[in-house]
């Protein structure tokens, strides 16, 4: 029987179909309305739309209003904006079937959070609903964070921790009142700490500039990451720890200079998904297949909920290896680097399931 990845192959849509999806996320206070307030004041944002994920009002300055309806804002820049009071995935399906339309090009889409909310749930309906993937990637995460008060709201909020954890890109906000100095070194080593991978900005000038382009390249985040230090610091080695174990965030990258049997790969992933999948904050990465040695796979996930993946049609650097960021909670580094060894190891010495072997290592807490 199929595990839940191995699964998600049949239902892989066409590449380049879909609509990519941009999550903005950040705690109260931290300028994430500011942010995109900012951004709707770009040009050629025509194709984008802008879904604020609360009740409330949306604020965006008058001089930007084309013309209102009950929830949603056209602008005069081509950008539409939408307030969700209910289901997001209702929200989403009405987009798609818009985006059907002759008349309506939908190009992208920015989902802006809650500041209380952990942005866990926006992510797995994106990944969770057939109905929604089919449409719907997600291309990127991007979440501010108060450049003064970061250190206490890290400490109290939880929520806050989680919106870190799953970024790809962090914008540093109130900068201006940091005096012309950084952000304190001990801030964006905590940041580091929880997301390794993800850029961190600090000139609040170019955000919008930075967000807009977030948008328009949908596959930048992951051939970033492919390009970033933290994939290249071992050859074929051990999974590399690149995070410490505060906030009860664990992160590291398993990396692999050869290739990996599909079935060997897609067993082993079915595994830690099956066992260990509450723990799996993000998953995200590009895997060099021995079957598809010209063409990486991308992989996202979200503890049990993946994307269909896809094939990019060529590599985006010249390295070739597979770089898989885990962003977990107490889940040890070394035992999946050893479990997926031993699916690598039994597949090559035999055509049977891996999985079926009953001494196969588990994943393990962090002790």
């Amino acid at each position: 029987m199929s595990g839940h990845f191995s699964a998600l192959l049949a239902d892989a849509p066409a590449p380049g179909k879909r609509i990519p999806v941009t999550v903005l996320t950040g705690f109260l206070g931290s300028g994430k309305t500011s942010l995109l307030n900012r951004l709707l004041h770009l040009p050629d944002l025509a194709g984008t739309v802008v879904i604020v994920n609360e009740f409330g009002e949306i604020g965006i300055d008058h001089d930007l209003i084309a013309q209102t309806t009950e929830d949603t804002v056209l602008l005069a820049n081509g950008c539409m904006c939408c307030s969700v009071r209910g289901d997001l995935v209702e929200a989403l399906l009405r987009i798609a079937g818009n985006a059907q339309s002759a008349d309506a090009a939908v190009r992208q889409v920015l989902i802006e959070t809650s500041g209380l909310a952990d942005p866990g749930p926006i992510l797995r309906s994106l990944m969770g609903e057939p109905a929604v993937r089919s449409h719907f990637r997600l291309a990127g995460v991007a979440c501010t964070v108060d450049a003064v008060l970061g250190m206490q709201t890290l400490d109290r909020f939880p929520e806050s921790v989680r919106q870190v954890a799953v970024a790809d890109t962090v914008f540093l906000t109130k900068t201006d009142l940091t005096h012309g100095q950084r952000p304190s070194p001990e801030l964006l080593e905590r940041l580091r700490g929880l997301s390794a991978t993800a850029a961190q900005h600090t000139a609040s000038d170019a955000y919008p500039a930075l967000l807009q382009q977030m948008l328009r390249q949908p596959s930048a985040s992951t051939a970033q990451d492919a390009q970033a230090p933290h994939y290249r610091q071992q050859a074929d080695g051990a999974a590399q720890a690149v995070s410490a174990h505060r906030d009860g965030i664990h992160s590291f990258v398993i990396v692999r200079d050869r290739p990996l049997p599909r079935a060997a790969f897609f067993a082993w992933l079915d595994m830690v998904i099956a066992m260990r999948g509450d723990d799996l904050l993000r998953v995200k990465g590009l895997v060099h297949l021995a079957e598809e040695p010209e063409r990486p796979l991308v992989i996202h996930g979200v503890q049990h909920l993946f994307h269909p993946p896809e094939m990019l049609p060529s590599w985006p650097g010249a390295e070739r290896s597979t770089r898989i960021v885990f962003i977990t909670r107490g889940m040890d580094a070394q035992a999946m680097d050893d479990t997926l060894r031993v699916f690598e190891r039994r597949r090559a010495h035999s055509s049977s399931s891996p999985a079926a072997s009953a001494d196969t290592p588990k994943p393990q807490e962090t002790k």
